[in-house]
């Protein structure tokens, strides 16, 4: 009988290149992937504003509709210098962050409390679905006989769009639960309080989390609005000045900044979502 042999030792596997990614740490693999969208999105803004330079500098887009970006990132140092540009930044800004924050106080414990009483809530939901797709920045010349020429204005239009936003999409999101995951807790005792913390918002939040993003998004623009049509407050009276002025760069200059405050709350919210519930 022939004795067994011991099994060779395996060879070690072939060493792969080091380029197209290759021999890298797997975390350094991840970043730059994660990173990859970010990038490709500043390298189109980047191709973009190259392109509406050259319309703009041989005459194929006339300079007064549509101003070159460098001339815009000059009126922006401009408008900071003399126009103060800062103070309606920071106008606008506090006037969101109010308006948003008041409006998801009022607007969460209603949607929770429209969960908790599904007749009301079925009653309900319509009417602030058709309130939600109304035009509601119509009303601003009653808001105006309510509160006057003020921040007090502005501030309670985006309160009013916010609310509906956030209660809505708030109810939407509690009903949307499974029953299974209600029944488990209560199978386990869990009292209200633990069953809404530990079941119901988590379950919940990305619907949550959608409704406040919409009510910033309809906040900042109704509140922007308002400030144009009534030249008070912050951005949107710089933009309508601007615009009077018939100073392009600095009405585009102003606008960059419109924008600069909706990506940056939205940005906030992102991160207050990704730490209540990280992924």
């Amino acid at each position: 009988m022939r004795a067994l042999r011991a099994p060779k030792p395996l060879s070690p596997p072939p060493r792969l290149p080091a380029f197209f990614g290759y021999g890298r740490p797997v975390r350094t693999l991840l970043h730059a992937h994660r990173s990859a969208p970010a990038l490709w999105g500043l390298a189109a803004l980047a191709l973009l504003a190259a392109a509406l330079e050259a319309l703009v500098r041989f005459g194929l887009v006339p300079k007064l509709v549509v101003a070159a970006p460098t001339e815009t990132v000059v009126a922006i140092w401009r408008l900071a210098a003399e126009e103060g540009l800062l103070r309606a930044l920071g106008a606008t800004l506090l006037t969101a962050v109010a308006a948003v924050a008041a409006a998801a106080a009022a607007g969460l414990p209603a949607g929770y409390w429209l969960y908790k009483h599904p007749r009301f809530g079925l009653a309900y939901r319509n009417w602030l679905g058709a309130l939600f797709a109304a035009p509601l920045v119509l009303v601003y010349p009653v808001v105006l006989v309510l509160f006057g020429r003020t921040y007090a204005s502005t501030g309670f239009m985006g309160f009013v769009v916010g609310f509906v936003a956030i209660a809505l999409y708030t109810r939407e999101g509690f009903a949307a639960v499974s029953p299974t995951l209600v029944r488990v807790g209560r199978a386990f005792n869990l009292t209200p309080r633990q069953e809404f913390w530990k079941i119901l918002l988590p379950a919940g939040a990305p619907m949550i989390f959608t409704g406040l993003r919409l009510g910033t998004i309809y906040a900042l623009v109704n509140i922007i609005g308002v400030e144009y049509l009534i030249n008070f407050g912050g951005l949107g009276f710089l933009v309508s000045e601007t615009y009077d002025k018939f100073d392009t760069p600095g009405m585009y200059g102003a606008i960059v900044f419109v924008i600069l405050v909706s990506g940056g709350m939205l940005w906030l919210l992102k991160r207050l979502q990704t730490w209540l519930r990280p992924a």
